[in-house]
């Protein structure tokens, strides 16, 4: 009798945490209000009015009660008897969240926020045995053994954990990120499994569905105009989960069993897809700490010079700068899930290719059209002298 994927098993988790994240999500926005954890308007900011945080809370809990509901279902309980400890999973992600509400609220300095973090990572990857302790290396591993593999998975978690709370600076912009990244996981992952390279049901292909469906249901309260932002509270849960998906899953598939070098990539990108889609935020946060550093100020110093700053100083509005980003990591985390479809690499390597330069011109649009209509005031200018 051969198996049956449980894509509906995985669809139904995924509705029950955007479902809930949704119902939950104005909840959080009275509290919030009532509590006074608002995001009040700063320079560097780009919102103009005081906005409720604190939207993390339901994020979590629509994120968590999928995961009860799953390990109630005939074939992803199967999830929670290999892998991880899942109850762990979710109680770091508890504890992660608390730290958030708390930030939400009193603005936590970096170094107390940077210890509950590491709190959190260090039980999941303690208690719930979410360990790097295999690196692939061609079609053969490394091990890491506890002794690397645990301080290597904790830094690895720090390092998601603060490049979401990095990216969020737009309406929309960290929670759209991540339903982009948690479901091109989830498509890699489910890949793997229809191919026989992991099993149907493992843990990182359910924690990315609760992920992306949690944070689809928060998006329509999230995104331009926002009425509520997820906060460290849900920044912080999002890059946690996506950690534990990213580490777990490289010890789910056996790279022997790929037959190709380009093939063999596959194993590598559980690690990298979490890393591809954050490419932008990381690559803001390494010139931001250059820039701040070169002026003699703090690494955490704020300013107003980040990437959807400079979009938005390029003349495009909110709202298209934050899909500008959405194309932009969905580029980039759907070409790494391309290149594991080993008969259609090419055509995905042409139509990225064809995709970024449109992205590229489309991100340029206002400056050009500065460029024309300064060129044109002058011809008139020049015209009338």
């Amino acid at each position: 009798m051969t198996e049956r994927h449980p894509s509906l098993e995985y669809l139904l988790v995924a509705c029950v945490a955007a479902t809930v994240a949704f119902v939950l999500t104005p909840i959080a926005r009275r509290v919030a209000i009532r509590w006074q954890a608002l995001a009040m308007p700063r320079d560097r900011d780009v919102h103009a009015v005081a906005t409720p945080r604190m939207g993390g809370v339901a994020l979590f809990i629509g994120f968590a009660l999928s995961l009860f509901v799953a390990a109630r279902l005939p074939s992803l309980d199967r999830s929670f008897e290999s892998g991880p400890e899942m109850p762990w999973v979710v109680v770091s992600a508890a504890i992660i969240c608390a730290v958030g509400i708390i930030d939400d609220r009193y603005e936590l300095d970096s170094l107390t926020k940077l210890a509950g973090q590491v709190l959190a990572c260090g039980l999941m990857v303690t208690k719930g045995g979410v360990q790097l302790l295999l690196i692939p290396l061609g079609h053969s591993t490394v091990s890491l053994g506890r002794d690397l593999g645990i301080p290597i998975t904790i830094l690895f978690a720090l390092l998601i954990i603060n490049a979401m709370n990095f990216i969020d600076g737009l309406d929309g912009l960290a929670s759209g990120v991540t339903v982009i990244a948690a479901t091109a996981f989830f498509v890699f992952s489910f890949h793997l499994a229809k191919d026989g390279f992991t099993d149907v049901s493992a843990a990182p292909t359910l924690l990315a569905a609760a992920l992306a469906g949690a944070c689809a249901g928060f998006l329509p309260h999230n995104f331009w105009p926002a009425r509520i932002f997820m906060g460290d509270s849900g920044s912080m849960v999002v890059g946690l989960v996506l950690a534990a998906a990213a580490a777990t899953a490289t010890t789910q598939a056996d790279p022997q069993a790929f037959d190709s070098a380009l093939g063999s990539l596959a194993f590598y990108l559980p690690l990298l897809i979490p890393l591809a889609v954050l490419a932008l935020p990381f690559v803001d946060l390494v010139l931001a700490v250059i820039r701040r550093v070169r002026k003699r100020r703090s690494p955490f110093a704020p300013d107003k010079q980040h990437l959807h700053h400079r979009l938005l100083e390029l003349g495009h509005s909110h709202r298209r700068a934050v899909l500008l980003l959405y194309f932009w990591s969905a580029l980039v985390a759907f070409a790494g899930v391309g290149v594991s479809f080993e008969h259609e690499q090419w055509f995905v390597v042409g139509s990225l290719c064809a995709l970024a330069a449109v992205g590229l011109l489309l991100s340029l649009v206002p400056r050009l059209r500065g460029r024309a209509r300064r060129r044109t005031a002058a011809r008139a200018s020049s015209g009338q002298r």
